[in-house]
């Protein structure tokens, strides 16, 4: 037996520059693919389109529909300094939580301009260090944002993203991210009808990315983490879809570690989920035992990281190193834009 209580530098693997990816590939079905079988411990390599061979009649792929909103500004402070503003979570239609950097600036009744038509006040600080600010704006606060903020790409990325709809999937509906659920953009639109038409059900949820996905582990032992509430929902129609295959044996597969995240938060001891919404903080790490998801599509995640952790869950600290190390040999581009496994 693997020990239980496991250090961030269990989850260390060595990674090159060169292998992060900083641009997506065109088309997006056209990154690599490696598929990893966890009975016989096999690796393939393929290509992702070849995910439709993968799958079968009867699958249900979950999906988390979220969209990345153009989270990213940047304001004055009236002493002329500049401050970067991430939006993380939003609690009403002029109040959100938000990442500021640097934080001291960000001072309880500080107000910030953005541009003409956008500024805001500090209202509060979080447990964790974010500011709660409030804006001043006229009309929609959506077409605002359109026109003053960016895509927050990760900071790993340096390469300008010159088609900003690159970060979103193609199924991306319900605005609120502060990034993308990156196992999606794989997808195409004809090869999501491809894969509908062998009689695959596709099952929505959605999870707004924030920075719980993405906050390094600080703590030396993983189990001092506390990882950063995301809002989450699943509709009547997905949780039947999902509940109807859990019940006649059939494979429910996460696209992403956002999916997962969002069943096993609600899931009972037998897999089932009930339509519902609300914010989670779960943290999934070995020896969790997934309830609901059978099977995983995600992207290679960096190491240390609570979504190697969760990926970790589903085959074991010592195996998902050695299929990151195969990956890293064998010239697989990672996070973000990079290529894609998929668990079975």
């Amino acid at each position: 037996m693997e020990k239980v209580q496991y250090t961030k530098r269990d989850f260390y693997y060595d990674l090159p520059e060169d292998r992060i990816a900083q641009t997506p590939v065109e088309p997006r079905d056209s990154s690599k693919l490696l598929v990893y079988n966890r009975k016989t411990k096999s690796i393939q390599d393929k290509i992702f389109r070849d995910i439709y061979d993968e799958l079968s009649a009867g699958d249900v792929l979950v999906i988390n529909n979220t969209k990345v909103i153009p989270a990213r500004m940047y304001a004055k402070t009236a002493h002329g300094g500049v401050v970067e503003v991430l939006l993380l979570k939003r609690y009403d239609i002029r109040t959100w939580e938000v990442l500021m950097r640097p934080g001291k600036k960000g001072k309880i009744g500080t107000t910030m301009t953005v541009s003409d038509e956008l500024s805001f006040t500090v209202k509060d600080i979080t447990e964790t260090g974010e500011r709660v600010v409030e804006f001043t704006f006229d009309g929609a606060f959506e077409d605002v944002l359109s026109r003053v903020g960016t895509m927050p790409l990760p900071p790993y990325i340096k390469e300008k993203l010159e088609n900003q709809a690159r970060y979103n999937t193609v199924y991306s509906k319900v605005e609120g991210s502060a990034a993308a659920p990156t196992a999606g953009l794989h997808f195409t639109d004809e090869l999501l009808a491809k894969i509908k038409a062998k009689g695959v059900q596709i099952a929505e949820v959605l999870l707004h990315v924030g920075l719980g996905t993405f906050r390094p582990v600080s703590e030396e032992i993983i189990t001092d983490h506390k990882m950063h509430s995301e809002y989450y929902e699943i509709k009547e129609d997905s949780a039947n879809i999902i509940n109807q295959a859990k019940k006649e044996g059939r494979r429910v597969i996460a696209v992403g570690t956002t999916s997962v995240r969002t069943l096993e938060s609600v899931a009972d001891e037998n897999g089932l989920v009930r339509a519902q919404s609300g914010n989670t903080e779960i943290f999934l790490y070995p020896p969790y035992k997934m309830k609901c998801v059978d099977a995983l599509i995600t992207n290679f995640h960096l190491p240390e990281s609570t979504l190697i952790m969760l990926v970790a869950c589903l085959t074991g600290r010592e195996e998902i190193l050695s299929v990151y190390k195969y990956a890293v040999e064998n010239k697989y581009r990672f996070f973000s834009f990079g290529d894609a496994t998929f668990i079975v």
